[in-house]
């Protein structure tokens, strides 16, 4: 239970900034073009606000709803969200959005959009300043990769190196969202150069590995782990069993293991059933049989990473740290558009998570690096989302914008407030389906 509240107070807290910072582009060029704001508000105060106020000669009331499904600003003379047909009904005034050129409406719309871009920049940019950058060089990994299936019929074999992607180093870092970066890098990429048997070799990569590997919903790679026993927890089967810290596991039910994930592979097809397990202590060989749970747990660990690969931790300067954090978000932005085009596929509408699924991504214990990590990662995701051209996101608006830059003429406001209704009911039902989707998977899997 406590897990569950830190995860959730990270995803309130996350979203909560992403939101005001989101709301806040599209407030700043308002005011900057002298656009009456009327209302500036962090959830939706749908029949009643759970808290309010307007400053003193101000135009706008700033308050927190009680639906925490995102924000809104209301600005004067404009279709949106909250469907103020009356206000539309009387002519045009000076300080109202509809007034004004297309160009500045423009830039009020994608406001928010701008300012979710810059946030992750400068979130990435503080991050590195202050934490520098730690990683594992695929190039450095001890005992090589193991891969997917679909990368094996791409040309990989286990205990390939991965030395470059299109000339690239890639890297391995301990947040799993720069670990997406990465491997989109592979995916994409139109060759690779590994390390087999002590030689290099060049991999042609498919225009469709990406694809492949996205629908098999399987990683392409992970990095082989020794089949060693790094620590035993107390009272576990592996303990009963008689397992100790740096014995060597060699087969499970007589089936050979070379790597860690060879151990969890063989365990998971014995769920609630005994597994003889052979290894070696020293230079004897033992046998044992334990007793796995329906989770596929015997209660052992795997030797860390950095006990076997050297991790690599880079500095960064203040000033560098800017450049580096541009870099950052566009890899991330650029990573997350290779995949947003499988998300209404049958695999990426079956995989769609709402707000159970983006709070599991945050980690079980307090950790401030890995939450403003999360939260870079879905400002991108935000900016990404608002962009597309559906009615009630900010893409919406922005279509009908550029629609009137190109014809010289308005839309219809009645087709507008039409196609914003139409918006308001996809977006919702998106979100049902989603969190649906979370619930789903929480009772049934």
């Amino acid at each position: 239970m406590e897990t569950f509240f830190i995860k959730a107070l990270q995803l309130i807290l996350s979203l909560s900034i992403l939101v005001i910072v989101h709301e806040f582009g599209h407030f700043f060029f308002a005011r900057v073009f002298k656009i009456k704001v009327e209302k500036f508000y962090l959830f939706f105060d749908i029949g009643f606000s759970l808290f309010k106020f307007k400053p003193k000669n101000s135009d706008t009331e700033y308050g927190i709803g009680w639906l925490p499904l995102g924000g809104y600003v209301k600005i004067a003379g404009m279709i949106d969200e909250s469907m103020d047909k009356e206000q539309m009904k009387q002519p045009e005034q000076p300080w109202e959005f509809r007034s004004k050129p297309t160009w500045q409406r423009l830039l009020v719309m994608i406001g928010g959009v701008l300012f979710n871009v810059i946030l992750a920049i400068f979130i990435y940019a503080m991050i590195l300043f202050t934490w520098g950058d730690s990683y594992i060089s695929f190039k450095d990994v001890a005992h090589g990769m193991e891969f997917s299936q679909v990368a094996k019929d791409a040309g990989f074999q286990d205990g390939d190196k991965i030395i470059s992607a299109d000339g690239k180093e890639l890297k391995y870092h301990m947040d799993k969202t720069l670990d997406i970066n990465t491997l989109m890098k592979f995916a994409n990429a139109k060759e690779i150069i590994i390390e087999r048997n002590g030689k290099l070799e060049t991999i042609a990569m498919a225009d469709d590995f990406a694809d492949k590997m996205i629908s098999s919903k399987k990683m392409a790679y992970e990095m082989k782990i020794p089949p060693v026993v790094d620590s035993v927890m107390v009272g576990s089967a592996a303990q009963k069993s008689g397992l100790m810290k740096g014995d060597s596991i060699v087969s499970v039910n007589d089936k050979s293991v070379a790597s860690f994930s060879g151990i969890r592979k063989n365990i998971s097809e014995n769920l609630n059933s005994d597994v003889k397990i052979s290894y070696y202590r020293g230079d004897s060989l033992y046998q044992t049989t334990a007793r796995v749970d329906s989770l596929g747990v015997l209660g052992f660990t795997a030797v860390p990473l950095t006990s076997i690969c050297e991790l690599k931790h880079d500095k960064i300067s203040f000033f560098a740290s800017f450049p580096a954090g541009v870099n950052l978000a566009k890899e991330t932005l650029q990573g997350y558009i290779a995949q947003f085009r499988f998300v209404f596929t049958k695999e990426g509408l079956s995989n769609l998570s709402g707000f159970g699924g983006i709070g599991g991504m945050f980690p079980a214990t307090w950790d401030w690096q890995a939450f403003w990590f999360m939260t870079a990662f879905l400002s991108v995701i935000l900016a990404v989302m608002n962009i597309l051209p559906i009615p009630m996101l900010d893409g919406g608006h922005v279509m009908f914008l550029l629609y009137e830059m190109i014809t010289r003429r308005k839309p219809n406001e009645k087709f507008q407030e039409y196609a914003q209704i139409a918006g308001m009911v996809f977006i919702f039902a998106l979100l049902i389906y989603a969190n649906g989707n979370d619930i789903f998977k929480a009772i049934f899997k």
